[in-house]
């Protein structure tokens, strides 16, 4: 188990250090001078050089990303250009928008995917079988910010239920700041619990045909409590790993989201810091969400310890 454990972090690490170099390059690729699109067109050379020098940009390029790794490691995020303070701040006033949202968005596709695929697996064949999965295909396929403003049109324009946009914060109280991330989780969520819902169905039809499944029903256990004692737990192992990457993809997916509904979260600011040209706060963001990735997976393989007994003996 410690020899997993070690192999997992080590991991992690290397994967956080390709991932800085894949951002830092790709950023430093994209065509155009930075501090000519803050200062404009019209801004004179020698403005413009110092304005470079302040960034940073006359100095060669594993220069930077050296000097950008060691802030990091150090816990010193970059100056954002735009807003002129420490992006630090900026995602400190924006994450108790944007984690709340993406938990939500996944406790709910949770709350409804795994036991609607456990319950059309139980029921395999059956109409209700066709109706879940004729159900969770159309939600693959819809786009959540189409059925976001479904949602808007719906609870906020006919029914006045819930606000069409905006975040009331957290002062007016925690349930008025939920309110505002209920539509916009429900969005989020239909996607991940349409996949969760057939993973699941799968995972659990496999596991039903398994030996210990067939000799547990042989003994006389009834088929439900087969399924929730033995089938189900088994099958989550895959529906662990999808889960660890759809919170991935939640967190990506406020981008799109957190601009139909104009929350003030780290998605919107992604979008702005891209319209803007705002390198230092963009490389940081995605640093940060890249990091959020591989801490979340490396969370997912240690409850592969939890699911698994032949990892914790050193058989996995």
């Amino acid at each position: 188990m410690i020899l997993f454990f070690v192999r997992r972090l080590f991991t992690l690490m290397l994967t956080l250090l390709a991932a800085s170099l894949v951002v830092f390059i790709v950023l430093e690729l994209l065509p155009g001078d930075p501090a000519a699109v803050i200062l404009g067109i019209n801004a004179e050379d020698d403005t413009l050089a110092a304005l470079r020098a302040e960034m940073g940009l006359d100095r060669p390029v594993h220069e930077r990303y050296l000097a950008w790794v060691g802030d990091l490691l150090r816990g010193r995020l970059g100056r954002s250009y735009t807003y002129d303070v420490p992006v630090g701040e900026l995602i400190a006033e924006r994450l108790p928008v944007s984690l709340p949202l993406a938990v939500m968005a996944m406790g709910l596709a949770t709350l409804f995917g795994i036991p609607v695929g456990a319950w059309a697996a139980a029921r395999r064949g059956t109409v209700g079988d066709t109706l879940v999965m004729a159900t969770s295909q159309l939600g693959v396929a819809v786009p959540n910010f189409w059925f976001a403003i479904l949602l808007i049109l719906l609870f906020s324009v006919r029914l006045g239920w819930l606000p069409a946009g905006g975040f009331a914060g957290y002062d007016e109280g925690l349930l008025a700041g939920l309110a505002s991330l209920l539509m916009p989780a429900f969005a989020l969520a239909l996607p991940q619990a349409a996949i969760l819902a057939r993973l699941t169905r799968s995972a659990v039809l496999e596991a039903l045909r398994e030996d210990y499944v067939r000799t547990a029903r042989a003994k006389g256990l009834e088929r439900r409590r087969a399924l929730i004692r033995h089938a189900l737990p088994n099958a989550l192992i895959p529906v662990v790993t999808v889960m660890g990457l759809q919170f991935s993809f939640l967190l990506a997916g406020t981008i799109i989201i957190e601009n139909v509904f104009y929350l003030p979260g780290i998605g919107r600011l992604i979008f702005q810091a891209i319209a803007q040209r705002d390198l230092t706060t963009l490389r940081d963001l995605v640093v940060l969400l890249a990091a959020t990735v591989v801490i979340v997976n490396f969370i997912v393989d240690l409850l592969y310890l939890w699911l698994d007994p032949r990892l914790r003996r050193g058989r996995g």
